[in-house]
């Protein structure tokens, strides 16, 4: 979800909180100033009929309401000091042809020594109505400014957040073997031009680092691989000089294979170091279908020496865009697994999708540690020649293409399996 639909989102969960206890608020308060309106003018009803009833003694007889607003009702004895009294009530209106809500003050007066009781009516306005066109009137209020809010996030505070886009697009446009121009963005606001800096000072800071690290895999590829170089033929010349004990030249042998797994180690490490960094560039088109038929066809002496059956499923050409050396140690690595860690009279089953390549190989009848099978250094067997690191190195070269490469134990096969597809 976007910033500006998120602040969206809590804009119009604030305001509708702040309308609907506003609106509760505004109507207790709008009630009472109507109450109090007709009130004071009920008040000055009574006075007005108190005052006509002195000179017109006829209105004392209007002891019902009929067209009048008013009734008034002779009372026996002395009710006392009585105070006017506001109530509401139903009262029937032949019009409306309903009961309509009326407001009625109770009073008592005096006149020629007898007291009558004076009742008023005021119309109301019905609350169900004021509480309709209230309810009506705040909607539109509030819809009228999440709209208005909308306008703003899309129009305005876009424009304002434009800076902010350009370091974004520029950070993930950024190539670390560039040498890019850093970024400058035309901005007046203090954050975005200190993200601006940030975002310079860790580009240009990753960018010594790999540069660091290129000249170190570089010169460790030098500096390592000539003296492993040096002493296995300086060992392998005294072999073949015969003037070796039996004992001297087995000790001599197991230090050339100490030697010759030390040479593939720091090539698998200089390689993943590669991979992490970046190093390969030169994409190409690759038809995997056929690398992986040449390398099964590579390894077909093995395979028939342990008289293990290949099957190919599926015609759905699968081509991706690779660094050719990356390619052939992926899809080798995963051929070799299949055909070496196989039993004598095993299967390896390969099949191809529009989006997927999956080997699976009979083997071990337990599965292997799913968490741990691509780590470095971890051995699915006691296999000494193997180094542990030809999964993790397929794993480094599908996680930098954005591929998917799993493992799973099924019908008794190790099977593993490379999702082309970025999206998933």
């Amino acid at each position: 979800m976007k910033l500006l639909n998120k602040s969206l989102i809590y804009l119009t969960g604030a305001f509708l909180v702040i309308i609907g206890v506003w609106s509760i608020v505004f109507f207790i308060d709008l009630k009472d100033e109507i109450r109090d309106s007709i009130d004071d003018g009920l008040d000055n009803s009574r006075l007005l009929i108190i005052e006509k009833a002195r000179d017109d003694t006829s209105l004392l007889t209007q002891n019902e309401f009929g067209g009048n607003n008013f009734k008034i009702q002779p009372i026996s004895g002395n009710p006392g000091k009585r105070k006017s009294i506001y109530k509401d009530t139903l009262m029937y209106r032949l019009n409306e042809n309903e009961l309509e809500p009326v407001r009625i003050l109770n009073t008592v007066f005096k006149h020629n020594d007898t007291y009558y009781k004076l009742s008023v009516i005021s119309s109301l306005v019905e609350e169900d109505d004021l509480i309709e066109d209230a309810f009506w009137n705040l909607l539109w209020l509030f819809i009228i400014l999440i709209f208005s809010i909308v306008i703003i996030n899309n129009v305005v505070l876009r424009r304002v957040w434009n800076p902010f886009h350009e370091i974004l697009n520029r950070l993930k446009t950024f190539e670390i073997d560039k040498d890019e121009n850093p970024i400058a963005i035309n901005t007046q606001i203090k954050e975005f031009r200190e993200l601006q800096e940030a975002s310079n000072t860790l580009m240009r800071h990753s960018r010594e680092t790999f540069i660091a690290q290129k000249q170190f895999t570089e010169n460790a590829s030098h500096e390592l691989q000539t003296p492993l170089a040096i002493s296995m033929n300086k060992l392998e010349l005294l072999l073949e000089s015969g003037k070796l004990e039996r004992r001297e030249a087995n000790t001599v042998a197991e230090v050339l294979q100490i030697i010759e797994r030390l040479t593939r180690l720091n090539k698998a490490l200089l390689l993943l170091a590669k991979i992490e960094n970046k190093q390969y560039r030169d994409h190409q088109k690759i038809d995997v279908n056929a690398l992986v038929k040449k390398y099964i066809n590579d390894f077909q002496d093995f395979s028939d020496f342990k008289e293990i059956g290949v099957e190919v499923l599926g015609n759905s050409a699968v081509e991706v865009f690779m660094d050719t050396s990356l390619a052939n140690m992926l899809f080798s690595n995963l051929v070799k697994n299949a055909l070496f860690h196989n039993i004598k009279q095993g299967a390896v089953k390969i099949r191809f999708t529009e989006t997927e390549f999956e080997i699976c190989n009979s083997g071990t009848d337990t599965s292997l540690d799913e968490s741990s099978i691509f780590n470095r250094f971890q051995k699915g067997n006691t296999d000494n020649g193997s180094n542990g690191l030809g999964l993790s190195i397929c794993r480094a070269i599908c996680g930098y293409y954005g591929f998917k490469l799993t493992y799973d134990f099924r019908e008794q096969k190790h099977c593993f399996k490379i999702n082309f597809d970025k999206t998933v």
